[in-house]
This record gives C-alpha cells, structure tokens and sequence, in this order.
C-alpha cells in the first residue's frame, strides 16, 4: 500500500512539476519595445523628440515581480503602442550573473540607481531630457494600473 501511495505521489508531483514550469514563448516577441542602448542616448533622444525617458530598473534574471511585469506590461500591444508614440525608453538592468550585461553599462546602472535612490525592484522612474524626474513608481501592481500613472507623466511633460 504505501509503494502505491509512493508512486502517485511522485507521478502527482512530477506532473505539477512541470506544468508550473515557466516557459518563455513567442508571444513575449510579439510586441518587442525598443529600448535604448545607453543612458545619453536615451537622454539625446528625449530633448530631439521632446519625449519623456522611462528608466525600467529591474533585475531581470533574479527578480520574480521583474519578470511579470516585463511579460504582463512591457510585451503587450498596448504598451509597445504607447512607447512608440510617446516615450524613451532604457532599461537599467542589475542582474546577478554581470555576464549578461557589460561591466561599463553595470556600472553605469549602477550609477543610475543611486543617484534617483532605487532600493527595490522593480522600479519605474521617468526623467526629462535634464535627467531630473518627473515620475516614479516602484514596486509591482496590477498592469492596468500603470497606464493612467504613465499617461499622467506623459501629459504633464
């Protein structure tokens, strides 16, 4: 009796095992942002197309809320939409593994970090074209409840 009870239970738990198995799909590239590849180009970019600048800092391969808010907000349709026509966009990322990233742009993440005081992840923040910010949301929420926060940055600017 107890082998059987043994058995089910190791085939019950593989089997939820590996149905809660993150798996990154083709959707996630669906509706790719584009983000810019330095902090003074973004800062460029926002003064010629008179755009405010997101910094996105997040940990991307340790930081579980990270994770659900770049699938849930930054790949949707609706966020590519509004980025595209109304944002700057730069990820400063802190990852665990500094293979993922170059040691100047880490550095310069870094830098980032303190100097708008970033402790948690993740963390919004948005800049005018002078670097000083005009917004900041941190922690993870709902998705919808991002939108009328960034609008609101978007038509304060």
């Amino acid at each position: 009796m107890n082998k059987v009870l043994l058995g089910f239970a190791i085939c019950f738990f593989t089997t939820v095992n590996s149905f809660a198995q993150e798996h990154k799909t083709a959707s996630l590239e669906k509706f790719p942002v584009n983000w810019e590849a330095t902090y003074k180009e973004a800062l460029k970019k926002s003064k010629k197309e008179k755009k405010p600048i997101l910094i996105y800092f997040t940990g991307s391969d340790w930081c579980g809320p990270c994770k659900v808010l770049d699938k849930k907000l930054f790949h949707s349709e609706k966020f590519k939409t509004l980025a595209d026509n109304d944002l700057i966009l730069y990820e400063a990322d802190s990852p665990r593994n500094k293979d993922i990233i170059s040691p100047e742009k880490l550095a310069i993440n870094n830098d980032l970090q303190r100097k708008f005081k970033v402790r948690s992840f993740p963390t919004l923040v948005f800049v005018n074209h002078k670097g000083k910010i005009i917004g900041y949301k941190k922690g993870l929420i709902l998705t919808e409840y991002y939108y009328p926060f960034i609008q609101s940055v978007i038509e304060n600017y």
